[in-house]
């Protein structure tokens, strides 16, 4: 591409009014000052037509991102946005950064560092436009170090199995959403690579489209094994907020009553070996495992019903929050 078209490309950006916004980038980072003016160009080339913001959102970058970003905010005022966060706090702080503050009626999310492809938006936009609310990018044919595809493999392949929804690749940065999905979410910790399954939890639908993946040739990659342990922690999390946060009495419980019949089975052999073969069993482990699970099995159940007395006593969901439409009858029609 030569200069002249560049620059009538992202001539675009910098003459936009304040009419609503069409699609907002919501860009995280940390220490990727070398690609962000090639993303900018990038997304803008993307989006060429369409009112458009990117908001990166500096997650403590030691480099000289914020400066870059501050340039591209003054380059192109209307159009790119810039957050700082006072330290490192994480993909999903910034993430959720960039929500509060995206004016665009769908929002795309994408890594900094040029693996994902800014060409790739409009697929996803398009995808949205057959009814999806939520496109996750699917990186197929994948350019990166075995110390972070095999981690990732075994991560998408148990949330696949865990939550029931099948796609390949839960963790790709290159998603799409209808802006009622990202004000569903509530992200914290590292649920950012979960908004797929905390989406189709909440009833939305989600699909995923394969997207072109390139190496990375600037900056460090910062996922490996240790992010593969904490996602695994961070599953279980998702898992019970998406079929137990309404009815918690229902994990508890189950677990409950599976101790429960473990520990029953055990003092009733017990019983019987000492009632029909005088066997001593005061003295044996397996009493006391018994005893344990037993009581084990009380707490899970008296558990469950406490959190199910306290979800109903504080509960702050507002009635109907989840209806997606609604037919309206005439204001005279009386009421059913």
């Amino acid at each position: 591409m030569n200069q002249t078209e560049t620059s009538n490309r992202l001539s675009f950006a910098t003459d936009l009014s304040e009419t609503e916004v069409e699609v907002s980038v919501v860009v995280p980072l940390l220490n990727e000052e070398g690609t962000l003016a090639a993303l900018t160009e990038g997304v803008f080339e993307a989006l060429l037509g369409k009112t458009c913001e990117i908001l990166f959102v500096d997650d403590g970058s030691r480099d000289g991102s914020w400066s870059e970003i501050r340039k591209l905010s003054q380059r192109f005022p209307n159009s790119v946005r810039g957050f700082r966060h006072r330290r490192n706090f994480g993909k999903a702080e910034a993430l959720a950064t960039g929500f509060a503050h995206a004016k665009g009626q769908l929002i795309v999310t994408m890594d900094a560092d040029l693996q994902d492809d800014p060409l790739e938006i409009p697929a996803l936009l398009a995808k949205l436009d057959e009814g999806y609310d939520l496109v996750s990018g699917w990186k197929r044919d994948r350019h990166d170090p075995i110390s972070k595809t095999i981690p990732s493999r075994f991560f998408n392949y148990a949330a696949r199995v865990a939550s029931g929804l099948s796609l390949h690749d839960f963790n790709c940065g290159l998603k799409a959403y209808r802006r009622e999905v990202v004000e569903s979410l509530h992200l914290y910790g590292e649920l950012h690579r979960f908004t797929p399954i905390l989406s189709h939890g909440e009833g939305y639908r989600v699909t995923e489209i394969p997207v072109t993946h390139h190496p990375r040739e600037q900056g460090k990659s910062k996922y490996g094994w240790t992010r593969f342990f904490k996602g695994s922690l961070d599953l279980l999390t998702v898992i019970l907020l998406t079929r137990y946060l309404q009815r918690p009495g229902h994990f508890f419980g189950a677990i409950g009553f599976i101790s429960g019949a473990f520990g029953l089975g055990i003092l009733s052999y017990l019983s019987a070996a000492k009632i029909f073969f005088g066997v001593d069993i005061g003295t044996r482990p397996l009493f006391f495992l018994g005893i344990l699970a037993t009581l084990f099995s009380a707490q899970l159940i008296t558990t469950g019903f406490t959190s199910e007395f306290l979800l109903r006593v504080n509960s702050s969901e507002r009635p109907g929050h989840r209806i997606s439409e609604s037919t309206k009858p005439p204001s005279n029609s009386p009421r059913n």
